[in-house]
């Protein structure tokens, strides 16, 4: 299950494209990746763990300034921040605050670390995504027992993304945007993370309407079919079917799990499975976008088959679905899920 995981990673982190399943070194390294590809590695038995976390980890505390940013993207030797957004602070805050248990002494004191110098400026984060996963990240630490004072944190982030949903909801648009873009179930997933720390009733509402909308809109043909990139999706008007990836995929996954642990619903358990499947070959195009043969997953479903190149937002993305599903169904999973 893993080999293309392994075989995109280096002593550096993760690498970040690949040429159909051959790394791309020249690509570089983002801490969007090796968050993800950190998320991943937590959540392995295999005896590579504790190597692969302490890269992923070096990696994001390498690529974090003195003021608490990450700087997203090194080539050749370089951080570069021509990419960097809230969005990655968001996501190195979701990773760090899941490391800080992780077992392993060094890992803790740097995720510690970094949690200490990024955490004041996801308080003033604008995106609703960059909030959503600090917000999970600072969910799981408050569930955690250790940082109970981030609670009333926590409260101002619900709240902002509940402002946000209500300035632009309507009869037929339940969402906190006159869009839906990327990663998009990652904003409902928040707040049912939210609910499960606070018993926050307004935040479970706004959280089962949003998700029941976008899986509403999403499972029409009776699978799940995401909101293509090339365009996106406005209000009043039609969701493109293309090119479809597969961290969107996760996305929805992840969130109706957490919902399914947050309410006991069995029907974002059954959701949760249809999501699944679009990797499987239950898509629009009915065409598996997991490689048996590799291991890896394809960057995403074009209009004639699947894009053939295997990146690393795609096989770590794959792996939190693949993972989590599995915790879930076994019960294993007693903690709040990540997001991608």
């Amino acid at each position: 299950m893993y080999r293309h995981f392994l075989n995109m990673t280096d002593a550096t982190g993760i690498i970040q494209f690949a040429d159909k399943s051959k790394p791309k070194k020249e690509s570089g390294y983002t801490v969007d990746d090796n968050a993800r590809a950190l998320l991943v590695a937590l959540d392995m038995e295999a005896e590579e763990r504790e190597r692969l976390i302490n890269i992923y980890a070096r990696f994001m505390d390498e690529a974090q300034d003195s003021n608490g940013i990450w700087q997203n993207l090194k080539v050749d030797g370089k951080f570069l921040p021509v990419i960097n957004s809230e969005d990655s602070m968001g996501r190195g805050i979701l990773a760090a605050s899941f490391a800080v248990d992780c077992g392993i002494s060094e890992t803790e004191k740097l995720a510690e670390k970094m949690l200490k110098k990024a955490l004041p400026r996801a308080f003033q984060f604008d995106s609703p995504r960059a909030i959503s996963y600090a917000l999970i990240g600072i969910a799981n630490l408050i569930n955690g027992g250790r940082y109970l004072r981030l609670l009333p944190y926590a409260k101002q982030m619900a709240d902002k993304l509940i402002t946000m949903y209500e300035m632009n909801r309507s009869p037929k648009w339940l969402w906190f945007e006159d869009k839906l873009t990327y990663c998009n179930a990652v904003i409902p997933h928040a707040l049912f993370s939210y609910y499960r720390v606070s018993g926050d009733n307004r935040a479970l509402k706004v959280a089962k309407d949003t998700l029941n909308f976008l899986t509403d809109s999403l499972f029409k043909k009776g699978y799940l079919s995401i909101v293509g990139n090339q365009g996106w999706w406005h209000k009043q008007s039609f969701i493109p079917p293309f090119d479809q990836q597969p961290v969107d995929a996760a996305s929805v996954v992840l969130a109706c799990l957490e919902a399914f642990t947050v309410t006991g619903e069995s029907e974002y358990m059954h959701k949760a499975k249809i999501a699944y499947d679009w990797y499987w070959g239950k898509n629009i195009n009915g065409l598996p976008v997991y490689n048996k043969d590799t291991q890896g997953c394809h960057d995403a479903l074009v209009p004639n088959g699947v894009n053939l190149n295997q990146g690393a937002e795609a096989v770590v993305s794959f792996l939190m679905a693949h993972q989590v599903i599995k915790d879930v169904m076994e019960k294993k999973r007693q903690k709040l899920i990540p997001a991608v």
